[in-house]
């Protein structure tokens, strides 16, 4: 199996290579994780995995930079149905649209807009609003919302590991799979038909990051 992590210069390469080898070891053998940014690579693969950090709009227009990548990315995900993860910023990017950096259109392959956090909570000492610190980045905790096999072995509670300003809204309820508390509910995972989402970094999230690469790695939608 060839599972091809999209290179387009935006994305923490080194250390999802790392986790998605080290979760092929557990997924059983001939399992091929290799980088690429050439449009022909990714039209060869079993799997295809997208990382993003940094900002919406400028990942966005890296991707597109790259020759051929998108039609090939659609290519595979949304006519040959080949699974595919976003990671990150690979997440966001399978939105409609991102509002970091001015408006900017995403890839459109599920519902949803990718906005500003601006998360408040109640001060327990005199019961005003306070604002809470941007970017979301440390652990949090997750809220499965719907089953999925990607999820098995995860649980209500299971920590994973943020770092975001900006988060997936306005979603069809259905393939909003998983979220966390930060002054209200973030949407951590989504999922719809072959495609799967994180916002958080499983290649950050130790065990519960590498049960969930195994998982991925194992479906078959």
């Amino acid at each position: 199996m060839r599972i091809a992590v999209v290179d387009y210069g935006s994305g923490n390469l080194h250390s999802v290579m790392q986790s998605l080898k080290a979760a092929g070891q557990s997924a059983g053998p001939d399992h091929d994780v290799f980088l690429t940014d050439q449009a022909d690579d990714v039209l060869a693969a079993d799997r295809l995995v997208l990382p993003g950090v940094g900002a919406f709009a400028d990942c966005a227009r890296n991707l597109r930079a790259v020759d051929g990548m998108i039609a090939a990315l659609e290519e595979k995900v949304l006519v040959q149905a080949t699974p595919f993860l976003g990671i990150c910023v690979g997440m966001q990017l399978m939105a409609d649209a991102g509002h970091e950096d001015g408006l900017t259109k995403g890839l459109g392959w599920i519902k949803g807009e990718v906005r500003a956090m601006a998360p408040t909570a109640l001060n327990q000492q005199d019961g005003d609003e306070q604002e809470l610190k941007i970017p979301h980045m440390g652990w949090n905790s997750l809220t499965i919302r719907h089953h999925h096999p990607v999820m098995t072995g995860l649980s209500d509670g299971d920590a994973v590991y943020f770092v975001h300003s900006y988060h997936f809204t306005g979603g069809e309820d259905e393939a909003m799979i998983a979220d966390v508390d930060y002054g209200g509910p973030v949407v951590a995972a989504i999922a719809r038909d072959n495609m799967v989402g994180v916002q958080f970094h499983p290649e950050k999230s130790q065990h519960i990051g590498q049960g969930l690469l195994t998982n991925w790695l194992n479906w078959k939608p």
